[in-house]
């Protein structure tokens, strides 16, 4: 199949007013998919005839979002390439982190001015979800608070973590307040890597390399981060054997 074959079936609700914008990480170097971004930065990597970006890209539209801030830095040049060919309805904007790679959290800090001062969806291009009776990115939009929220995290049950080898990362009490995994402990959900943030996350964080996990941590100390768990099929697409077990659920399904 083309890398421009015909998503997966969307439904798009809850109805929900979404976010403006989403940024989509597409920044690492993809170590552990070697050989297969030896050639092709990660997000260009094939599952199901699509790329991991154009699955993340079809369903930020699908949820209605009309623009998505993209960052780039291993082989950028083929990402940007690659986006220039992406369908219309969704306008795509590209932060450059070719001079150094940011991270997680310090590639967000740079991508601020693209984003604005609203909240805003994260999804990172590696990880590949299938939504269930509802679309899950509207899900999130309906349960976000702003006023009480910095952080809200998309998980999923660890026993439904396909192609995860972790032992999950947060705990959630009834309200969906989330709380770390202990050291050599297990936790029952994993974050797939779906989120909306508050900018305010960010006041007063330089542009340096750091993980988001420093900002969670502010947010789950400030009774701030919490989560809602997805009810379809999610996949942790980081390895080449992965890809070819997150193939075989899908054409079983």
């Amino acid at each position: 199949m083309s890398r421009y074959a015909r998503p997966m079936a969307i439904r798009p609700q809850p109805d929900a007013a979404v976010p403006g914008t989403a940024m989509v990480l597409a920044a690492g170097l993809g170590k552990r998919m070697r050989p297969l971004t030896a050639t092709r930065p990660k997000p260009l990597v094939e599952v199901a005839g699509r790329t991991l970006l154009d699955h993340a890209l079809d369903r930020v539209r699908a949820a209605g979002i009309g623009r998505a801030v993209v960052n780039v830095h291993y082989l950028a040049d083929a990402l940007e390439a690659h986006l220039k060919h992406r369908v219309h309805g969704l306008d795509i904007l590209v932060s450059d982190e070719r001079a150094r790679l940011l991270e997680t959290g310090g590639g967000i800090v740079r991508a601020l001015p693209l984003i604005g001062d609203a909240p805003f969806l994260v999804v990172n291009s590696d990880n590949l979800w299938v939504d269930g009776p509802v679309d899950s990115i509207r899900a999130l939009a309906a349960r976000f608070d702003d006023d009480t929220m910095d952080a809200l995290l998309l998980l999923v049950p660890l026993a439904r973590a396909h192609c995860h080898q972790g032992r999950g990362d947060f705990h959630m009490d009834g309200l969906g307040r989330l709380s770390r995994r202990r050291s050599m402990r297990m936790a029952p959900f994993v974050f797939t890597g779906v989120q909306i943030l508050s900018p305010r996350l960010f006041a007063g964080v330089a542009e340096e390399p750091f993980s988001l996990n420093l900002l969670w941590d502010r947010a789950i100390a400030a009774g701030r981060a919490f989560g809602i768990v997805h009810n379809g099929l999610w996949f942790d697409v980081g390895t080449p054997g992965a890809v070819k077990r997150a193939e075989a659920m899908l054409a079983s399904e």
